[in-house]
């Protein structure tokens, strides 16, 4: 299933990606009083960061995800769960039944929804009084290392934004006029990774590749010059999970 932005080149990449933090994913399951066997779709599952730890506290989890090859690494990822089934579909599109789901989860990809959309389709599929959740990990630009990213990146891409991702969602979730009062959630978590493994992540993150267009090879070589002049193998990278949740009315 194609969609606006082809994730397919991006799709082992994103198995080295963080996951989200126990304590917020923790937070949102408990507020929603999920206990174990409830039904939760994970829309935009990508490679199964959320949907792995959905399962692990013993949800029903239905993974959506339109793309290929993203959908195939996340498979062999939750191959031996009995928990997990896999489906072709959007968060405007999600392709299951209506009032199927006690709570649906967009693991960083209501961002590249319509909104509006997806919050409708969400509220088709989940059960009276189910729970919406998105959730994003941000880098923690304060510390010194993605500081210095961060002006690498602004130095070459004059007006560089991460789009709504890095926005409150409560005006677009209280605009559908869908659910109740939204639900603000963070939670630190910090990944450790290679020096390579960072620069792998870099190489993929399709926004940067977006917004810098024929500057991204020198964006990432500056980078690299930066991460290797640390003289360290790894890094560790600071991220706070941020989860907006609400209730459907």
């Amino acid at each position: 299933m194609k969609t606006e932005w082809d994730y397919t080149v991006l799709a082992d990449a994103y198995l080295k990606r963080p996951d989200y933090a126990d304590a917020a994913i923790d937070a949102m399951v408990s507020i929603a009083g999920a206990s174990k066997g409830e039904r939760f779709c994970d829309v935009g599952a990508g490679v199964a960061h959320l949907t792995l730890m959905l399962a692990a506290r013993g949800m029903d989890v239905v993974a959506v995800e339109p793309n290929d090859a993203m959908r195939a690494n996340g498979i062999k990822r939750t191959l031996d769960l009995g928990n997990v089934a896999w489906h072709e579909g959007t968060g405007e599109a999600t392709g299951q039944a209506d009032q199927a789901f006690d709570m649906v989860t967009f693991g960083s990809s209501f961002n590249v929804c319509d909104r509006q959309q997806a919050l409708k389709e969400t509220a088709r599929i989940l059960k009276p009084r189910g729970w919406f959740a998105c959730m994003w990990n941000h880098r923690n630009l304060d510390d010194p290392i993605q500081a210095r990213i961060e002006a690498i990146i602004k130095e070459r891409v004059p007006g560089y934004a991460y789009g709504t991702r890095r926005e409150d969602q409560s005006a677009a979730i209280d605009a559908s006029g869908l659910f109740g009062a939204v639900v603000h959630l963070d939670a630190r978590v910090t990944h450790q990774q290679s020096i390579e493994e960072c620069l792998e992540a870099w190489r993929s993150h399709a926004t940067l590749q977006r917004q810098a267009g024929a500057a991204f090879p020198e964006v990432i070589s500056a980078i690299e010059d930066y991460l290797q002049s640390l003289g360290s193998a790894s890094i560790q990278i600071p991220y706070s999970t941020n989860i907006w949740m609400a209730r459907l009315k």
